[in-house]
This record gives C-alpha cells, sequence and structure tokens, in this order.
C-alpha cells in the first residue's frame, strides 16, 4: 500500500514542493489547511487534484487529532508557521502560538492518536542568531535574534523532548534559507527578483532595501525537501543542518539578479534605506556545515546560488510578461 503523508504549510512555498516530491515518490498527499475563505492555492495550483485537503489548525489541538485520525498518516511535515522574521517582532505572542506551541500540539496529537507516526519538524536557521562558531553545525550553540528564531528554537526542543520522552520518531531539520521562485514578496531574495523583473521591464524605478551587507547561506526550496523526506527513512531519528555550505551577501545577490536581466550599472537602481528596515536585533553572518546530512543522508544540494537567483529571476520576468 501507498504510504501516507500529512503536511501542515502545504499551501506555502516548502508544502508545495514537498507534496509534488512525495507525489512522485507514490505517497497518498494530504494537507492541512485553516479554515478560510481567502486561502491561496497558487504554490499548488498544478497538483491540487492529486492530494487531499483537510482543515485543521495549528491553535486548535482537537482539529490535529481529528487530522490525524482521519488520515491515518505514516509521516507527518509540519512545516506550518508564523515564517516571516520581521512580523514577528509585530505580533511576538501571534509567532509563539504558532511556531513554538504548534509544534506541541502536533506532537500531543501523535502522542495520542499514534506513537508510530513518523514526524518531521522544521527548524530554522535563525534559531543559530548571533553565532558563536562557523560554519554552524547541529552542536553549535542556539542564540537566537528574533521572536521567530526563539519560538523555532521552543519547537526545536519539544520535538527532540518528545523523542526522548515518548519514543516517537521525530526529525528536526535546521534549515538554513531555501529560496524558490514560489518565494513570498516580504521575503528579500523574492523582493529582489520582483523588482529586478519589473525595473527591466520598465515598471519600476528603484528597487529600495536595508543595509546589503548580510550573509545568508542560500539555496533552492526545492532541494532541500529531499532532505527533509531523508531524515524520515533513516533507521534512527535524528535532527540535521541542511545547508549549502557557503554564503553570498544580499549585494551579491542584487549585483546577480541585476546581471540576468543586462543591467551592469545596478547601483543607480538601488536605494538602500537601512533605517526603515532596521529590526531591533540583527543576524548578519549565516553560513551551514552540512557535513552530516552529506554522510548520513548521502543528501548534498544541487542548485547553485547563481541558478538559484536567475532562476528566481527569469520566472518573475515571465510573470511580469503576462501582467499589464
Amino acid at each position: 500500500m501507498a504510504k501516507k503523508a500529512l503536511i501542515t504549510g502545504v499551501t506555502g512555498q516548502d508544502g508545495s514542493y514537498l507534496a509534488e516530491f512525495l507525489l512522485k515518490k507514490g505517497y497518498k498527499v494530504y494537507g492541512l489547511t485553516r479554515r478560510s475563505s481567502t486561502i491561496n492555492f497558487e504554490r499548488i495550483k498544478e497538483i491540487e487534484d492529486k492530494i487531499k485537503l483537510i482543515q485543521g489548525d495549528l491553535l486548535d489541538q482537537s482539529s490535529l487529532a481529528s487530522a490525524l485520525l482521519e488520515v491515518e498518516p505514516d509521516e507527518v511535515y509540519n512545516l506550518a508557521a508564523q515564517s516571516y522574521v520581521k512580523t514577528s517582532w509585530n505580533q511576538p505572542v501571534l509567532t509563539g502560538e504558532f511556531t513554538a506551541l504548534g509544534v506541541t500540539r502536533i506532537l500531543e496529537a501523535i502522542r495520542t492518536v499514534n506513537l508510530k507516526i513518523k514526524f518531521y519538524q522544521a527548524s530554522s536557521s535563525e534559531m543559530f542568531g548571533k553565532v558563536t562558531e562557523t560554519p554552524q553545525k547541529e552542536t553549535t550553540r542556539f542564540h537566537p535574534r528574533s521572536p521567530y528564531g526563539v519560538a523555532k528554537v521552543y519547537g526545536h526542543y519539544i520535538t527532540l523532548n518528545y523523542r526522548e520522552s515518548y519514543g516517537i520518531f521525530a526529525c528536526s531539520g535546521i534549515l538554513f534559507n531555501h529560496e524558490s521562485p514560489r518565494r513570498g514578496l516580504e521575503f528579500v531574495t523574492r523582493k529582489i527578483s520582483h523588482a529586478v523583473a519589473r525595473i527591466s521591464l520598465g515598471k519600476q524605478d528603484k528597487l529600495e532595501l536595508g543595509s546589503l551587507e548580510p550573509k545568508r547561506d542560500w539555496g533552492f526550496a526545492g532541494d532541500y525537501v529531499e532532505a527533509m523526506w531523508l531524515m524520515l527513512q533513516q533507521k534512527n531519528p535524528d535532527d540535521y543542518v541542511i545547508a549549502s555550505g557557503e554564503n553570498h551577501s544580499v549585494g551579491e545577490f542584487v549585483k546577480l539578479a541585476f546581471n540576468c536581466v543586462g543591467i551592469s550599472d545596478w547601483q543607480k537602481y538601488v536605494a538602500s534605506n537601512i533605517e526603515d528596515h532596521m529590526r531591533p536585533a540583527e543576524v548578519d553572518n549565516l553560513i551551514g556545515d552540512a557535513n552530516k546530512a552529506r554522510k548520513a543522508l548521502n543528501w548534498q544540494p544541487k542548485t547553485s546560488f547563481r541558478q538559484l537567483v536567475e532562476m528566481m529571476v527569469e520566472a518573475d520576468v515571465r510573470r511580469e510578461k503576462k501582467t499589464k
């Protein structure tokens, strides 16, 4: 019989790529969605008829247990969260409810419904925050610098706690920044690719950003979802850093994006407004050490930084050409 997987956050960037990946693996895929009149199915429109959507909410314990009883999944992938770091400063309590306590509610549902369900938790490189060593690996101390990062640390440790306390096959993937053409416009990489596409077509004059100095370890989301699946196929549960192992500044991303559309004098199109984009605490330099994943999971990224930027810019150019 085909394995069954339940994905929270299925309509998001990672959820859509993971759903496509699991369908190709022969899974029956179920997606957990909140009851809402404004759900955006754009990212899963190509596979919407191949997956089944189940109503549930990370804020509602009983709805999660009901979803598990209805689906009877072999694997649960928790990708849902309030995932925009900047918003976590404006809505810290809500971020904690979804991104931290939401993990506990799912684990409690698994504990009460079926301890044999395998669980994947989407941890984040933002947990490292003010880094204590470079590159960052599974044993690097956490020092989060945002309510989002703090909430992710809680979710990471509660997953470990349920693994050790109840024997649940629970894994956390500490994923460094992973982008794609499906990224939301509120994220800096997509903000850049979208603006560059519009500038190249004469639809926009300027790209406004904060500092161009922060560095991130950027990879392609489509590569990273394979690592999620691989974690749940191992003999024993464990936690893994998933990263490209190289980092690039925001400025490098901008320069390469403009090069994709043939603009070399990109500086005249970019306005750096650091004050308006300043956060109470910043993360400056993240780079991951994914050697454990390479050895244990036989995983490594397939898409280079340059290929990622080109993919995103080209996709936004195609989108903008279709719209007036």
